[in-house]
């Protein structure tokens, strides 16, 4: 490229930068209300604070370099991360987050190209810029990635999906049901109408009749779910399962109360759980491996003590377990 042409084309990416950067932050506040722990949502907090921190030193940059100030850009950041959070409701939690992961992917791939041309420039300021921006969105992109493992390894992520995101992820995975389902998406199928309050056909007893027989169909007729019901025909469902020898069945519905968090104390992977005071069940937690003991122990504690220690430590305890699956 002519050196003559480099600052304007530096002007032209800092701009594009300052709005993506803008957007990154008003994303970042949105994602604070679905923060599942008061760690990740002090982290959420605090990333938008360093957005905003980096669009102003875009600002200053870009003003460093003869570019005329930008009063628009910010509204336009706003405006944008308005438009990602309404569509993205219509998405389960997984494309939302995707959603992100490309956004940060851009920004990264901008401030290398940013640096680059900062270096033709010989623009030491704009080099250090482009410096700082890529390292911040080089940890934003392992983080997003971790989230992701997180939510491939069915566990318990540290981001919760909205109410509708919720319904939608049921709905999404629902429309590939064949008549003849598989027994993953039986069981996804129950967490997602349990967890949103819907109502299934038949009754969970009725389910867990069928399901235990002949694997192949979710009954009719209708009784609410979320309810001490609920739990006890699992419970029963886990137990008919066992008895006819269909264990593939009985490990299903096993899964399902286990992240339901209705487990009884006795069949979590930690010993006598409930005497554990909040720092034997952290370091107990410390020691669990897989992320079924993890999301096990977590979804219980969320569901009878939900101690806010405890519970940071097994979320933070499963994002590890995540971060080497997804080899962040």
């Amino acid at each position: 490229m002519d050196t003559r042409t480099v600052i304007p084309t530096l002007i032209t990416q800092l701009r594009a930068m300052q709005q993506l950067t803008q957007t990154e932050a008003q994303i970042a506040r949105v994602r604070v209300g679905q923060a599942r722990t008061d760690a990740v949502r002090r982290e959420l907090t605090q990333n938008g604070a360093n957005a905003e921190r980096r669009t102003e030193r875009i600002g200053t940059e870009l003003r460093r370099l003869g570019g005329v100030p930008d009063v628009v850009t910010p509204a336009i950041g706003r405006v944008l991360a308005l438009v990602k959070s309404t569509v993205e409701q219509g998405q389960p939690l997984d494309e939302a987050l995707l959603g992100d992961l490309t956004l940060e992917h851009q920004l990264l791939d901008r401030a290398r190209y940013v640096r680059t041309l900062a270096r033709r420039a010989e623009r030491a300021s704009t080099e250090r810029l482009a410096d700082d921006l890529v390292t911040a969105h080089e940890a934003t992109v392992d983080w997003l990635t971790t989230v992701l493992a997180e939510e491939a390894m069915g566990g318990v992520t540290a981001l919760v999906a909205t109410p509708l995101q919720r319904v939608t992820g049921g709905l999404t995975r629902a429309v590939g049901l064949p008549t003849r389902f598989a027994i993953e998406r039986f069981n996804q199928a129950v967490a997602v109408v349990s967890r949103t309050g819907e109502q299934v056909r038949d009754g969970a007893e009725d389910i867990a009749r069928d399901t235990a027989a002949t694997v192949t169909r979710i009954g009719a007729g209708a009784r609410e779910v979320a309810t001490a019901g609920r739990d006890a025909a699992l419970g029963r469902a886990e137990q008919v399962a066992r008895r006819d020898g269909a264990d593939a069945t009985a490990r299903a519905v096993h899964e399902t109360r286990r992240d339901l968090g209705t487990l009884d104390a006795a069949e979590l992977p930690v010993r006598d759980y409930d005497e554990l005071n909040v720092q034997d069940s952290i370091t107990a937690i410390r020691e669990l491996s897989t992320p079924e003991d993890i999301t096990a122990v977590l979804t219980y504690e969320e569901a009878h003590k939900n101690r806010s220690g405890v519970v940071s430590a097994a979320q933070t305890r499963f994002a590890a377990v995540a971060k080497d699956e997804a080899g962040v």
